[in-house]
């Protein structure tokens, strides 16, 4: 059976005179990218400059909503009802798609960012507020969570198209959630080591955790740091074996119903 999979990176995360990541070389290897929206990082500029570069690289985009925390750059969790989180998710969607239409373009899914993502894994009432947000907004869109998550299963009774999600340099907890980043070794950073694993992963479609347990891991897109100092080695090395292997890489419109 031909395997499809999407890559996609979190990009349009500088701000000001700050710039964070290589988004103008990471940009060449994936099929989708996650345009932040100005609230955990992003502006304005950033994102029409982000949005230029997808298009003229022919890469899907999708807005990367996260809690309303630069300083933190949306790593940190907050404490916000679930009617206020609708509308957060909403008011930086709409920005990013008004921006997308002036180019041309439009989204194609919505990713949650950081603190804001991992906390709609497990926790339904927040989970059910992004997915309102978005069908409201256009139930066309893609919502891309963590595979094996509480929000997948939100999202697919409620009729939102949905995309799993895998980390190719994160590494796991044994009920799927990623482990944290201030554990040692949370993060993967050698691109060989990471390259085997996403193809191992794709075959077998498990995956090791941590603590050396194999769980079941069912996926549709990959995620690939933009902003981990490794990046575009670890990119230019999942590219070359996911060609070598003959796994097509796609956008989620292309495969997603």
């Amino acid at each position: 059976m031909t395997r499809i999979i999407d890559l996609n990176s979190d990009m349009g995360e500088s701000f000001g005179n700050y710039k964070i990541g290589q988004d103008d070389e990471v940009i060449k290897y994936i099929t989708s990218s996650n345009i932040a929206c100005g609230f955990h990082a992003g502006d304005p500029n950033v994102m029409r400059y982000t949005v230029k570069l997808a298009k003229e690289n022919n890469v899907a985009i999708g807005a990367h909503p996260g809690f309303p925390d630069l300083q933190g750059f949306g790593r940190r969790k907050m404490d916000i009802p679930p009617e206020e989180i609708k509308n957060l998710i909403t008011y930086q969607i709409g920005a990013l798609q008004a921006i997308a239409k002036a180019e041309g373009m439009s989204l194609q899914h919505v990713k949650p960012h950081g603190a804001f993502y991992n906390t709609i894994v497990n926790d339904k009432k927040l989970g059910q507020a992004v997915v309102e947000a978005i069908l409201e907004i256009n139930k066309d869109l893609i919502l891309v969570g963590l595979a094996n998550s509480k929000i997948i299963n939100i999202a697919l009774k409620s009729g939102l198209k949905i995309a799993r999600e895998a980390f190719a340099d994160r590494e796991y907890n044994f009920d799927g959630t990623l482990v944290k980043r201030s554990i040692p070794g949370a993060v993967i950073s050698d691109p060989g080591v990471i390259a085997k694993r996403v193809i191992k992963m794709i075959n077998q479609q498990k995956v090791e955790t941590i603590d050396g347990k194999i769980i079941d891991l069912q996926f549709d897109t990959i995620c690939l740091h933009g902003d981990n100092k490794n990046a575009l080695n670890v990119i230019k090395a999942i590219r070359k074996i996911l060609t070598e292997e003959k796994i097509e890489i796609a956008p989620l419109h292309k495969f997603i119903n």
